[in-house]
């Protein structure tokens, strides 16, 4: 079990990133916004930065069977399974090409790690518009 608060950020995206990649099963202790913790297994899918600047994990929730939104802040502590995914996960619902404005070193480290997970535009010899 590794404790978020004993770790830097970056230490805990990285394992996160790894059980989306690997499609392994995450267990995270869980602080909601009344201050109730709880203990789920989750499934990670996708890693997001909202408006206000938070890391939020969007997570098959094997609790509840549905998807779910867990802000890294409020996660105690976690545990990376070699359990595989179960639960069937949404489509990528962040379109190519949308812009996407970064005000934190927090959503810049989030968005830098998630371009892998993020639907791409298939780019061609002849297309120009992208050089330098």
């Amino acid at each position: 079990m590794r404790h978020t608060n004993r770790q830097t950020t970056t230490a805990t995206l990285v394992d996160l990133y790894r059980a989306i990649d690997k499609k392994h099963a995450v267990t995270i202790t869980y602080i909601d916004e009344n201050g109730e913790e709880s203990l789920r297994t989750v499934e990670p899918y996708d890693i997001r930065t909202t408006k206000n600047g938070r890391i939020e994990i969007r997570a098959m929730c094997r609790l509840r069977s549905e998807a779910r939104g867990f802000l890294l802040h409020r996660i105690v502590s976690y545990t990376c399974h070699r359990i595989a995914f179960v639960l069937d996960r949404p489509e990528a619902t962040t379109p190519a090409g949308t812009v996407i404005v970064v005000r934190s070193t927090a959503q810049l480290i989030a968005r830098e790690l998630g371009r892998d997970y993020l639907p791409a535009t298939r780019v061609t010899q002849t297309d120009t518009s992208l050089a330098a």
